[in-house]
């Protein structure tokens, strides 16, 4: 696609991006963002096929601007990927409930097998963090059991919360279940003697993941059977 192409595109994105978070999803018809975009319906389905493809386009537009404001934020943080954790709750939360319909968007209408590359980035980032948690020895189960039960719960949630009026809605309720969540799968501080065998294997699993993107000398078999030990002493 052309620079051309692709800056028409990005431009329809922002009109319909518009379009949903004034009057969510319903408001956008293929009809009304090719009169707010100031193109024909034609030439919009040239670019999206139709309104799912179009919704699809959105919804990884939403993630895009979602890993942006994260990954800003998560940068200004202390060096500590616990405080990292409870961070990135809040920070998911609150997209969430500053951009509701892109977030119901986003996690209200997946799909298996239908997530945009973006989608999976973020699964990647909240993977990295608890990596570094896992190397910190502070993790009390493996990275991606605790992975899902993060995201499970930050999404369920955000979630609820937008299903509430604004004026009844108790941010606490996101705070306490975050301090419950993070605490069943995390330590308050690293193991300080070696038999805490379970936080070194989960620390050295981690490790592992980590290098594993750069080259390990091992086979993928061997790989995978180490793996599956270390998951295994973690209990």
């Amino acid at each position: 696609m052309n620079e051309g192409r692709q800056a028409a595109r990005r431009q329809v994105l922002q009109v319909a991006a518009k379009l949903l978070e004034e009057g969510g999803s319903e408001a956008v018809s293929t009809r009304a963002v090719a009169a707010a975009a100031g193109i024909t319906a034609p030439a919009l389905y040239r670019m999206f096929d139709d309104k799912d493809g179009l919704l699809a386009e959105l919804a990884a537009y939403g993630f895009e601007m979602y890993l942006a404001e994260k990954r800003e934020a998560l940068a200004l943080t202390p060096d500590d990927p616990v405080a990292d954790l409870y961070r990135g709750w809040d920070l998911h939360v609150d997209y969430g409930l500053r951009h509701p319909a892109f977030y119901v968007l986003m996690y209200g209408t997946a799909r298996p097998g239908r997530r945009p590359p973006a989608a999976d980035e973020a699964h990647a980032l909240l993977v990295r963090l608890l990596g570094r948690v896992a190397e910190a020895g502070r993790l009390r189960v493996p990275v991606e059991q605790a992975t899902r039960v993060i995201h499970a719960a930050t999404t369920g949630a955000t979630l609820a919360l937008i299903g509430e009026e604004p004026s009844q809605r108790y941010l606490t309720t996101s705070a306490r279940l975050r301090d419950t969540v993070i605490a069943s799968v995390t330590t308050d501080s690293p193991a300080s003697s070696g038999s805490d065998l379970a936080s070194h294997a989960l620390a050295l699993d981690a490790a592992l993941g980590t290098a594993l993107s750069t080259g390990v000398p091992l086979r993928d078999t061997e790989t995978a059977l180490l793996r599956e030990w270390l998951q295994q002493l973690a209990g």
